[in-house]
C-alpha cells in the first residue's frame, strides 16, 4: 500500500539521519585526538519497483552507509619527544598490544597506526599510554639491518630501548702521520697510540722507528699490548730525497720479522694489520703522498693521528630519522642504529578493520599488506617529535550537523502526516 511504504520511508529516514548523527558525533568528539581518521556517511536510495503506467508508486527509502577514511592525512604537529612518530605521506606503523606480548602460543597481532607516543616502561619496551607497542627490525652489532620477510610479522619484534645500554665501538681504522727527522737521527724514535677493543677496552700500538745506516731509511716496528708486545708489523722505510718529492715514501717493504698478513698497499698506502680483537688498517701514505710519512727537517713529531672507535658509553637520546631508522647515541660520541621501523602498506586502506585507540587491521576489502622501507615505493617518510593531528573539520562537521537535523525533522514531519492520513481514513468508518 502506499500510504504504508510512505510511513516505512519516513522511518528509513529517521534511521539514516540517526547513523549520519552518530558519525558526525564521533568526529566533532574526536576533533583533538591524534591521528584520528574521520568517519563519513553516504546515503543510496532504496527503490521498490512497481508497474509501469498502473498510477502507483511504493517508496523504499534510504540505506546508510558509514565508511573510516582512513587515506585522509591529517596535519603534522610538532612536539618535544623524539620518540613521538609521525608517517609523512602514505603508510601507517606497526605496533601490537602490549597483553599480546605475553601470549605464547600463537603470532602476536598485527595492527598499524599513523602517529603515536611512544615511551619506554619499565624493562625498555617502546610503547604508548594506551598499551601499544612499536615493533621494528633489529640491527646488527655493526648497525646493518639484515633483510628480513616483507609480507609477515616474522621479523619483526619490540623495540626495546634501555636507559642503562652501554656500547663501545672497536678502532678498525687508523691514519698515521708522522715527520722523522732528516738529520742527526742516531736513536730510535718510539710513538705510542691509542686504540679501542672490542670490548671497549683501551690498548695501545706500541711503535719503534729506528734510523738505518742506508741514507733516509728506517726500520719501523708495530707491537700490540694486548698482545703482550708482540710485533704485529715490521716494515723497512725508504724516504725520496728528489727535489720534486723530497721528504716524501719512496718504498716500504715488509722485514723477515713481519707477519706473513702484515701487508702494504701501495696503491691505497694502508698497512693491513692485525690486532688482538681483528683486523686494523693502518694508512701511512701512499708513495710520494705527503699526508702519511715524511721525512723532513730535524724534528721528530706527530703531525696527524685519527682513528676510529670508542670507548665504553652510556646512552644518551635516541634519534628516528625519515627512513625509520633508530640510532642511539652514546655520551662517547659513538653512534650506532639498533632498529628500523618499517612502513605498512595495504592496495585499500579504506577497507581497513578500524580498532580502539585510532589502530587498524588488514581486511578482505582492504587486501594483504606489505613492508616497506620509508620512502621506498608507495609510501612516504617517518617524522620523529611529531604526532599526526585529527582530520575532522569542525566547521564542516556542525554544517553537516544543521542538515541532518532539518532532514531529521523532515523525515519526522512526514510519519506525523502519514499517522494524520491513517486516522483520516479511521474515522471514515466510523
Amino acid at each position: 500500500m502506499t500510504i504504508s511504504s510512505s510511513l516505512n520511508a519516513g522511518v528509513a529516514g529517521l534511521n539514516a539521519n540517526a547513523t549520519r548523527l552518530a558519525t558526525i558525533s564521533d568526529n566533532i568528539a574526536n576533533s583533538n585526538t591524534y591521528g584520528y581518521k574521520r568517519a563519513s556517511t553516504e546515503f543510496e536510495s532504496f527503490v521498490i519497483g512497481g508497474n509501469a503506467g498502473s498510477g502507483v508508486y511504493s517508496a523504499g527509502g534510504v540505506r546508510a552507509f558509514t565508511s573510516r577514511l582512513v587515506e585522509e592525512q591529517g596535519a603534522l604537529i610538532s612536539t618535544s619527544n623524539a620518540t613521538d612518530i609521525a608517517v609523512s605521506g602514505r603508510g601507517m606503523l606497526p605496533v601490537t598490544t602490549e597483553v599480546s606480548l605475553e601470549n605464547t602460543t600463537g603470532d602476536q597481532p598485527m595492527m598499524m597506526t599513523t602517529t603515536g607516543s611512544f615511551h619506554t616502561d619499565a624493562n625498555g619496551i617502546l610503547k604508548t599510554d594506551s598499551g601499544l607497542v612499536l615493533l621494528g627490525w633489529p640491527a646488527d652489532a655493526d648497525g646493518t639491518v639484515p633483510t628480513f620477510p616483507r609480507d609477515t610479522m616474522s621479523g619483526l619484534e619490540p623495540v626495546v630501548i634501555n636507559a642503562n645500554q652501554t656500547a663501545g665501538d672497536p678502532t678498525t681504522q687508523m691514519n698515521l702521520g708522522v715527520n722523522l727527522p732528516a738529520e742527526d737521527a742516531t736513536e730510535p724514535l718510539p710513538l705510542s697510540v691509542e686504540y679501542f677493543g672490542n670490548l671497549g677496552t683501551s690498548e695501545s700500538l706500541d711503535m719503534v722507528f729506528t734510523p738505518e745506516a742506508a741514507p733516509n731509511t728506517w726500520t719501523m716496528t708495530i707491537r700490540d699490548s694486548a698482545l703482550s708486545g708482540q710485533i704485529i708489523g715490521e716494515y723497512t722505510l725508504e724516504f725520496d730525497d728528489s727535489r720534486g718529492s723530497g721528504g716524501t715514501l719512496s718504498s716500504v717493504t715488509p722485514t723477515v720479522n713481519s707477519p706473513a698478513s702484515a701487508t702494504y698497499s701501495s696503491s691505497t698506502g694502508v698497512l693491513a694489520l692485525t690486532v688482538a680483537g681483528g683486523s686494523l688498517d693502518m694508512t701511512i701514505g701512499r708513495i710520494g703522498d705527503t699526508n702519511g710519512l715524511t721525512q723532513l727537517s730535524d724534528s721528530f713529531a706527530p703531525t696527524q693521528i685519527n682513528k676510529d672507535g670508542s670507548p665504553v658509553g652510556n646512552l644518551t637520546s635516541v634519534d628516528i630519522d625519515d627512513n625509520g631508522y633508530i640510532t642511539a647515541t652514546y655520551d662517547t660520541g659513538f653512534t650506532r642504529r639498533i632498529y628500523q621501523i618499517p612502513l605498512v602498506d595495504v592496495p585499500n586502506q579504506n577497507g581497513l578493520i578500524s580498532l580502539n585507540n585510532q589502530t587498524y587491521q588488514v581486511s578482505p576489502s582492504s587486501g594483504s599488506f606489505f613492508l616497506w622501507d620509508a620512502g621506498d615505493g608507495p609510501t612516504g617518510s617517518i617524522a620523529g617529535y611529531a604526532r599526526e593531528g585529527s582530520t575532522t573539520d569542525v566547521a564542516g562537521e556542525l554544517t553537516d550537523l544543521i542538515q541532518t537535523q532539518r532532514a531529521y525533522s523532515s523525515n519526522a514531519k512526514v510519519i506525523q502526516t502519514v499517522d494524520e492520513m491513517l486516522q483520516e481514513t479511521t474515522n471514515i468508518k466510523r
